[in-house]
C-alpha cells in the first residue's frame, strides 16, 4: 500500500440507497436512486477492523474527499469491467481532524482503505477478515462475514492503493503496478488489487491472475 471527534455518523448508515427530490413548478421530480458507498462504521461489517481502525480510515477518507469534492459525490466502481455508480456522503473535516491527518500520503493510504473495502463489500459481498502479513503482496485478507477469522486459507488477498490527484489513466497505471505487487507476494492465495482515485471519482478493482 503505497472528523469531527465523536461524530462519525453519515447518511449511509441509515440507507444503502439514496434519491434526490427537487421541486419544479410545484410538482416534485425524483432523480434516479443511487447506491450509497458505506465508508463509515466499517468495523460493524468487517471483522478484521476494530472500531478505532475503522474510525481512523473513515476520517482519512473524509480528508481525501474534502480535497476535491463536496458531499455527496458520485463515484464509479469499476470491478472487472462491471461498473457501479455510487454516492459517497461524509461530514466535512474540521481543523482537529485535518491536523490529525496532516501527512497527506498516509491520509491517502488510509482513506483508500475505507473506500476500497466498502467497494468490495458492495460489489462482491466480501469483508476484511484480517490485515495481511508483510511480504504477502496484499493489505487485507477478504472473506464472507460468516467466515471464521482464523480461516485465512479460504480467503482472498486484497492489495489497495490510493491516489489523491489523478485522472483515469493514472488510476489504470497504478492498478497495473498493484497487480504485479500482489502477484509477486509470498502467498498462494488468490488476490484482488484495487486503486482509489479520489480526484478522478473512480475505484478500480481487478483480479490478480497467476503468471
Amino acid at each position: 500500500m503505497d472528523g469531527q471527534p465523536g461524530n462519525t455518523s453519515c447518511p449511509e448508515n441509515k440507507d444503502r440507497w439514496s434519491s434526490t427530490t427537487i421541486s419544479k413548478n410545484v410538482l416534485p421530480i425524483t432523480i434516479v436512486a443511487q447506491l450509497v458507498l458505506p465508508i463509515s462504521n466499517l468495523d460493524e461489517r468487517h471483522p478484521g477492523l476494530t472500531p478505532a481502525v475503522a474510525s481512523c480510515y473513515h476520517e482519512a477518507a473524509r480528508i481525501c474527499l474534502d480535497r476535491h469534492h463536496s458531499s455527496p459525490v458520485s463515484v464509479v466502481i469499476d470491478s472487472e469491467g462491471n461498473q457501479t455508480q455510487v454516492l459517497i456522503y461524509w461530514n466535512a473535516a474540521d481543523a482537529r481532524c485535518k491536523a490529525a491527518h496532516a501527512y497527506e500520503m498516509k491520509a491517502t493510504e488510509e482513506g483508500a482503505y475505507a473506500c476500497a473495502l466498502a467497494a468490495v463489500e458492495v460489489t462482491q459481498g466480501l469483508v476484511a477478515i484480517s490485515q495481511a502479513e508483510s511480504k504477502t503482496g496484499a493489505d487485507y485478507y477478504m472473506g464472507t462475514f460468516e467466515q471464521p477469522m482464523d480461516d485465512l486459507e479460504n480467503s482472498l488477498r486484497f492489495e489497495v492503493s490510493g491516489i489523491a490527484r489523478c485522472n483515469q489513466r493514472a488510476v489504470n497505471t497504478r492498478l497495473a503496478m498493484k497487480i504485479l505487487q500482489a502477484r509477486s507476494g509470498k502467498s498462494n492465495l488468490p488476490a484482488l488489487a484495487g486503486v482509489v482515485g479520489f480526484e478522478a471519482q473512480l475505484i478500480k478493482i481487478a483480479k490478480v491472475l497467476a503468471p
